[in-house]
């Protein structure tokens, strides 16, 4: 028992190592946050996966196209305000509203995500649709699943299916793919390990 505690220590320890330090300041909003839109078992590691790969908690980030901690596009940032005023003003670089945003605009792709022939979408399987969309736009979940089929793969089905269909052009194919498994088999379970809420949302592939 006390080998297992040790091991189950160093892991933690490992874990928190490679989060940035900035990340602890936000895990006590971040999780409240993600209870308000998704219940209390919220999937809060994977939420802060997202954010690490986004912007490595930097609240000033900022690339060519997108700001802040989650990395709006200007365009979206206008977009999910008039689709859902209750988030206010578009401020993405107020953490506050930048993890607000994320969250709302993840669950807005996860409810759309359904079923095509299988009785459900497997949480595993929905998330990594949920990220793809987040990443790329979520009409291309949609044009994703169509290739799949058309080929004979589960249009239900990320992994090994979906996951290898797309009209995009290969280099936004290629970032799309390594977001979100970058995000679901390398960050979240840091963010596990570490200490923040939410079970795996997914399983090594």
């Amino acid at each position: 028992m006390r080998w297992l505690l040790l091991a189950v220590t160093l892991l933690s320890t490992a874990a928190v190592a490679q989060i940035p330090a900035a990340a602890k300041g936000y895990q006590r909003p971040l999780t409240r946050l993600a209870q308000q839109e998704f219940g209390l078992q919220a999937p809060v590691a994977l939420f802060a996966a997202q954010i690490h790969q986004e912007s490595s908690w930097q609240a000033t980030a900022q690339s060519p196209y997108a700001q802040g901690l989650s990395q709006f596009t200007p365009a979206t940032a206008q977009w999910i305000t008039s689709r859902y005023p209750d988030l206010g003003h578009a401020a993405p670089y107020t953490p506050g509203w930048a993890m607000r945003a994320l969250l709302r605009y993840n669950r807005h792709i996860h409810q759309r995500v359904k079923p095509w022939h299988a009785r459900d979408v497997p949480p595993c399987e929905h998330w990594a649709f949920t990220l793809s969309g987040y990443n790329g736009g979520p009409g291309w979940i949609t044009r994703d699943r169509r290739l799949a089929e058309a080929a004979g793969q589960h249009p239900d089905r990320w992994w090994h299916h979906t996951q290898h269909y797309s009209a995009r052009s290969p280099a936004a194919m290629q970032e799309n793919r390594h977001y979100v498994q970058r995000i679901m088999r390398t960050l979240e379970p840091r963010y596990r390990a570490a200490g923040w809420q939410g079970g795996p949302t997914c399983f090594a592939h």
